[in-house]
């Protein structure tokens, strides 16, 4: 590295170090160096004299420095700096010169090299579309435009972005680049390609099966009758639970005014007669109401057992464990493996489950409907004695 190629090294590193924002993750002082690395890649395959190979150098280095200042039109902003400086350091106004030709040719758009030098750093700053960091590259940029809120690219966005930029934005310029750099370029763009080719394969597949999903959903009389028998058998379920509680709750109460009028009342009977008759009346309705909820949540006692000959004639409901608890385990697997064999069977056995449900459910309400009755009518009657003895007495 010539003097000045490494005094200007040294000055682009200090430059970027104090004033580039961290935000530029991608044009920084590693993009520079990888565009020097490029740019050296081609002078040692061509035929550059020193002239031009020094004036290559400093432009590669140099040719992102604008950005300090701002980013829209940064290559004019690199230029001026690059002339300040190199004047500084006394370089001839040729070299000078050309280094600015050469950072003005790396304007990507709207720009078409002119003369071999401005070919070169061309390819170089756009190496990396070459190279095998090309999916690492292309992400800082992403995230540098984010960052810097140009745009904020969704990958789709991106990938897309830069499938358009390889093919119709950009070319490589010297038989070096097309050579050694062009092959690597459309293996990376052969990858974005068939990345976006199984994307649109994804996202189409996920819209057939949500489609089918709803057309299943919708058409599908399967799932229909698997719904009804799972909310009735649900429903009836919750019923049944209902009915046990408001029976317990019955029992609970009855059992507590039994208890209370045994302990408080019966010891004063010997001396007011005239609350025999009355407590009488109280406790039977109590005991009546007890025995009710009690017939309501007793359980019936089912034979639990089943021959071959019911499972096939389907006559035994193989849901219920009321018609197989006493048998045997061999024989319950071979039955339900009969069911299983017969939707019919299965939808009839639920039915049927359906069915008995509905009539225990029949049987434990009307049974709770008159003891709910029976403690209202007692209570009121019992309340109505006590007042009548109380006046007769009076």
């Amino acid at each position: 590295m010539s003097d000045i190629v490494e005094a200007t090294d040294n000055f682009v590193f200090k430059l970027f170090k104090d004033k580039l924002p961290n935000t530029f993750v991608y044009h920084n002082y590693t993009h520079s160096k990888r565009v020097y690395k490029s740019i050296n890649e081609i002078i040692e395959n061509s035929q550059f004299d020193v002239k031009d190979a020094t004036i290559l150098r400093l432009a590669a280095l140099l040719h992102d420095t604008g950005y300090i200042v701002k980013r829209e039109n940064h290559e004019e902003e690199s230029a001026k700096i690059a002339r300040e400086f190199l004047e500084e350091q006394d370089v001839e106004p040729d070299i000078i010169e050309g280094v600015e030709k050469c950072i003005r040719a790396t304007k990507f758009k709207d720009t078409v090299p002119k003369n071999d030098l401005e070919k070169a750093i061309r390819d170089a700053d756009s190496s990396h579309f070459g190279k095998d960091y090309f999916e690492e590259a292309s992400e800082f940029l992403r995230q540098e435009y984010l960052f810097q809120d140009v745009h904020n690219y969704s990958s789709k966005e991106w990938q897309d972005e830069n499938i358009k930029v390889l093919v119709e934005d950009h070319q490589f310029y010297t038989d070096y680049a097309l050579k050694n750099w062009q092959p690597e370029k459309e293996e990376n763009l052969a990858d974005l390609l068939n990345s976006r080719r199984k994307r649109k394969e994804k996202v189409q597949k996920e819209r057939v099966k949500a489609k089918l999903k709803a057309k299943y959903k919708n058409d599908s009389p399967e799932r229909g009758i698997q719904t009804f028998y799972r909310t009735a058998l649900r429903n009836h379920m919750k019923l049944s639970d209902i009915a046990d509680t408001k029976a317990n709750i019955m029992l609970s109460v009855n059992a507590i005014i039994i208890s209370l009028v045994l302990s408080n009342l019966i010891s004063k009977l010997d001396n007011n007669n005239y609350l025999i008759i009355p407590t009488a009346i109280f406790i039977l309705f109590s005991a009546i109401t007890m025995i009710l909820a009690v017939i309501a949540t007793r359980p019936n006692v089912t034979r639990g057992e089943f021959t071959k000959e019911d499972v096939a004639n389907k006559s035994v409901n193989l849901t219920f464990f009321g018609n197989f608890h006493k048998m045997e385990l061999e024989q319950y697997e071979w039955a339900i493996e009969e069911l299983l064999k017969d939707r019919n069977y299965v939808y009839k056995s639920l039915t049927k489950d359906l069915y008995f449900l509905g009539k225990v459910l029949d049987r434990k309400y009307r049974i709770l409907r008159l003891t709910y009755t029976i403690f209202v009518a007692g209570t009121i009657i019992s309340l109505i004695a006590f007042a009548a003895f109380f006046y007769v007495e009076m």
